[in-house]
């Protein structure tokens, strides 16, 4: 008999755990969203390092069409007063089928819905209720309809609120402090950065993140700034007081559309009151985008939970929590000790941290241990 597996979101875990387990016949898989829509707006920009494109790659990302995606061979570090410190090979941790991407969020989820059946997806679908009848779980929807499975995947984003109905409290992120600007630039003129590579510019409590999403010319602008939380901010001003006064060279960079938002993380991550329930990507932990990380941390996620379920394993619950949790705090620690970093504002810290940043990206067992094993 098939076990039914219940995927609740429809964002790249949702649907990379949906392309997974419908692969194995021993699986029914159905997708849930509460959105009556699935968003493919223009979107911003992703990075996938090759522990998550060698995943996607099983469901056939490589091939998508080759000028919607790109493969940048470098990370260029630059401080405040635009001079090239050193640059990170990224090239180093690919492999002839599974290589550093860069490309819109859209088109990888175009991608993996249209893996999809349409009978995979529902929209529309929110959650009322979860219980547990003998060793199935009942879903009530909110539109009085409801579905008996034998697992449900929860993936619906860092403001999971499925996480809150089925733990039966309020879970919250929290704040840490700063906001992301966004923007895409096309076919520009006048560029000071390596249009090719991911390009990395550290400023005084902020830093700006620039790198090609496509081979269309496309590039991807992300800025982090340290920032209280408001309701009312002007951005322009902002970027202005913050980005274009620490470097002129980055001004160009925000004049198109700008959209924000306050990046928020998860407390600590917890196994759900179910032993035949799991959370994947942000509905399991959120990170600070500062290691670039979370897209290919969803997909990973999604992948060892397809390996676990599909291996019967009596203990799937503990054994994904502990791999899951171990892989959290390691990536996590990253992403805040990058973050700290990258806003350094006294001079002598700034000075030291360029130089050691030279030493570091050619030493082979730093690059190894601090990057090789998130990456592989």
């Amino acid at each position: 008999m098939k076990k039914k597996i219940a995927i609740i979101g429809s964002g790249i875990a949702g649907l990379t755990a949906a392309n997974l387990f419908k692969e194995n016949s021993i699986f029914e898989v159905k997708v849930y969203e509460k959105e009556k829509t699935l968003s493919l707006e223009e979107g911003y920009g992703i990075q996938l390092a090759p522990n998550s494109t060698s995943i996607l790659n099983k469901i056939g990302l490589s091939n998508i069409d080759n000028k919607d995606f790109f493969n940048p061979s470098k990370l260029n570090f630059y401080s405040s007063d635009n001079q090239k410190i050193c640059d990170l090979d990224l090239s180093r941790f690919n492999s002839e089928k599974f290589k550093y991407t860069t490309l819109k969020r859209s088109v990888l989820i175009e991608f993996l819905k249209n893996k999809l059946f349409s009978n995979n997806l529902k929209l529309g679908k929110e959650i009322k209720k979860v219980s547990k009848i003998r060793d199935k779980l009942l879903i009530n929807f909110k539109d009085n309809t409801n579905d008996l499975v034998d697992f449900i995947v929860v993936s619906d984003g860092v403001f999971s609120n499925t996480k809150s109905v089925i733990e039966n409290k309020n879970i919250q992120p929290i704040y840490n402090g700063s906001i992301a600007i966004r923007t895409i630039l096309k076919n520009l003129s006048e560029f000071n950065y390596d249009k090719n590579n991911i390009s990395l510019v550290m400023l005084k409590n902020a830093h700006v993140v620039i790198y090609p999403i496509n081979k269309t010319g496309e590039l991807n602008v992300v800025c982090i700034i340290r920032q209280k939380l408001s309701n009312n901010i002007d951005l322009k001003t902002l970027i202005k007081k913050e980005i274009s006064s620490q470097n002129k060279n980055l001004e160009n960079l925000f004049e198109n559309k700008l959209e924000y938002w306050p990046i928020y993380t998860s407390k600590k991550p917890s196994k759900s009151i179910y032993e035949n329930l799991f959370y994947i990507g942000d509905a399991f932990y959120t990170f600070p985008p500062t290691m670039a990380q979370g897209a290919s941390q969803s997909i990973e996620a999604a992948n060892e939970l397809f390996n676990l379920l599909s291996s019967d394993n009596k203990r799937n619950p503990d054994l994904f929590f502990k791999k899951r949790l171990e892989r959290t705090k390691v990536i996590n620690r990253r992403s805040k000790l990058n973050h700290h970093i990258f806003h350094f504002s006294n001079p002598i810290l700034k000075t030291v941290r360029n130089k050691s940043l030279k030493i570091m990206l050619k030493n082979k067992i730093f690059l190894n241990n601090y990057i090789g094993k998130v990456y592989n």
